[in-house]
């Protein structure tokens, strides 16, 4: 499909954004300045609306097009709006879902120039979290003044692909003059701290303070170490001095949108970053959040962490259901896809169980079904009955093919429930002074519906010593699979009668929570037997083929 792009100068046109808050990247890109964060109206004129889903399957359920094509619809409606996405990570794109700008005629565009290097970004979170684990190793090499015990260092390296031979590693193997043999481990970029640092900053201020908060590890006294302590942040804050500057992109019918950051959100906290949402929210009447994987992990996480740490209160939450995800939640891993027809009925308790978690954040709840290629009639017409029959707003949408002329039913409703919402009333699921352990029971048995919690010892031990540091007023950020509500991705619809297994803790204290392991997850992904990248080529005219 080709579509025709606006310079990026008509979309910050649109938007009331002049020549000198943009800085060009090429001629349908730019960088937006952070002087768009001056003076904001107060209150702010814009309404967020978050968009999450229930479980998906492997393939996805279309968090990102649905963003879209609500975006567009909104606009069509006569309404200023923007969307606001996560940058893709190289790991899916090149691993099993392909690229992620959306699709058909919901897209964002430039969508092969977002989904590869876009415009730097990640790279630069890459070449700042390598610079802090270099300048850790080489304090230590040049005598160690800080006193830094080689066996509690937690700061691992990063890189922006799927490498699972890299999930743990010994360093320093070349003799005296090459560093201090020493075990540690690759994290894939998304789920390095500086990456949710760089989501959750509000300011250049904000992110100076964050990145010198970075604890490191421990000294052989049992003291932390932060990077400030070892004199990097302000060469981290030079590689990231643009990368922390949101992206100005456009749709497939021209609206706009801010594409920044890109933190996972079944091991980070799975959205744009702040600062994006911030200068989105001053200049449109409505803007459309994505959060990643389910609502159990994107939108648990922005109630609880994200909008704690910057104030932003969602006054809507569409939840994307489809007859694909529903039909996978009623069936069993034996029967054949698609074969029981009872399996979407089935399903239904999953979707029920979703929407009664978000309820708890007291928001406002819209069932997007989305439609794909197949889909009957009666199917959508059994998912929209059962949702009214609930009290719950929903809408049948078809964005993929329609663009927002798909989604004018859901964009009156969501702007309906958005501007008749008491933003006062919405509210994270738990208060910061529980103790980290009562934060961690609470959304195991509210939002995922386990019957108990057990800690790993190594788990208790660290969640212990981050309490007993003073970080034990931060929020969990919980990592678990996306593919169930449980711990384990082999439980489907809504599990009961099982136990949740912490089984690790990290501290993200330049973030601002406790990274919490539950069951069996992987901060490095590995490829599949057949990735993304093997469908991919390059043609003579240099034309890229297959990947989107």
């Amino acid at each position: 499909m080709t579509e025709r792009m606006l310079p990026v100068k008509e979309i910050a046109d649109s938007l009331g954004i002049t020549e000198d808050h943009l800085n060009y990247y090429g001629k349908y890109t730019a960088k937006l300045s952070l002087a768009l964060l001056e003076a904001p109206p107060q209150p702010p004129r814009g309404k967020l609306v978050l968009v999450t889903a229930i479980t998906p399957t492997s393939h996805g359920e279309g968090k990102t097009v649905v963003s879209i094509g609500l975006a567009q619809a909104i606009t069509r409606r006569g309404r200023k709006s923007i969307v606001t996405l996560r940058e893709p990570s190289l790991g899916p794109v090149f691993g099993v879902k392909g690229g992620a700008t959306g699709g058909g005629r919901s897209r964002v565009l430039p969508s092969e120039q977002i989904n590869l290097h876009f415009n730097g970004d990640i790279h630069a979170v890459t070449s700042a979290h390598n610079l802090l684990a270099a300048a850790i190793d080489s304090h230590i090499h040049h005598g160690n003044a800080l006193r830094i015990d080689v066996d509690n260092i937690w700061w691992p390296r990063t890189i922006d692909m799927n490498d699972r031979a890299l999930r743990h590693i010994v360093v320093g193997l070349g003799g005296k003059a090459n560093g201090v043999p020493r075990e540690s481990r690759f994290v894939i970029t998304a789920a390095s701290e500086l990456m949710a640092i760089l989501a959750l900053a509000s300011s250049r201020q904000d992110l100076r303070r964050r990145l010198n908060d970075i604890v490191i590890g421990l000294n052989v006294d049992g003291g932390i170490v932060r990077a400030g302590d070892i004199g990097a942040t302000g060469g981290l804050l030079v590689l990231l001095n643009e990368a922390v500057m949101p992206n100005l992109v456009q749709t497939t019918e021209h609206t706009p949108a801010f594409v920044h950051a890109g933190p996972f959100a079944n091991i980070a906290h799975g959205t744009s970053s702040v600062i994006s949402q911030k200068i989105a929210l001053n200049l449109a009447d409505y803007v459309v959040n994505e959060a990643g994987f389910g609502a159990d992990l994107g939108a648990e996480k922005y109630f609880d962490l994200v909008m704690p740490a910057c104030g932003i209160r969602p006054a809507c939450a569409v939840l994307i259901a489809t007859v694909r995800a529903l039909v996978h939640q009623g069936s069993s891993p034996a029967d054949a896809a698609g074969a029981n027809p009872a399996a979407l009925r089935r399903g239904l308790p999953h979707l029920a169980r979703h929407i009664e978690n978000l309820r708890k954040f007291n928001v406002p709840v819209i069932v997007a079904i989305n439609r794909f290629p197949g889909d009957r009639e009666e199917e959508l017409r059994t998912i929209g009955s059962f949702c009214r029959d609930r009290g719950v707003a929903c809408a049948a949408i078809d964005v993929f093919e329609q663009g927002g002329a798909g989604a004018l039913e859901l964009a009156d409703q969501v702007m309906a429930a958005a501007d008749g919402v008491d933003l006062g009333q919405v509210r994270p699921l738990y208060d910061r002074e529980l103790t980290l352990e009562q934060k961690i029971g609470l959304v195991a048995r509210e939002i995922y519906g386990a019957d108990g919690i057990h800690f790993e010892s190594a788990a208790r031990r660290k969640l212990a010593m981050f309490a007993a540091a003073g970080f034990g007023h931060l929020p969990v950020c919980m990592a678990k699979t996306p593919s169930s509500l449980s711990d384990n991705p082999a439980l489907r619809n809504v599990p009961s009668g099982w136990t949740l297994t912490v089984s690790d803790a990290f501290l993200a204290a330049g973030a601002g929570f406790i990274v919490v392991l539950a069951g069996t997850v992987l901060l490095m992904p590995g490829l599949p037997r057949v990735s993304q990248a093997s469908r991919m080529d390059v043609d003579d005219d240099g034309n890229i083929i297959g990947l989107g």
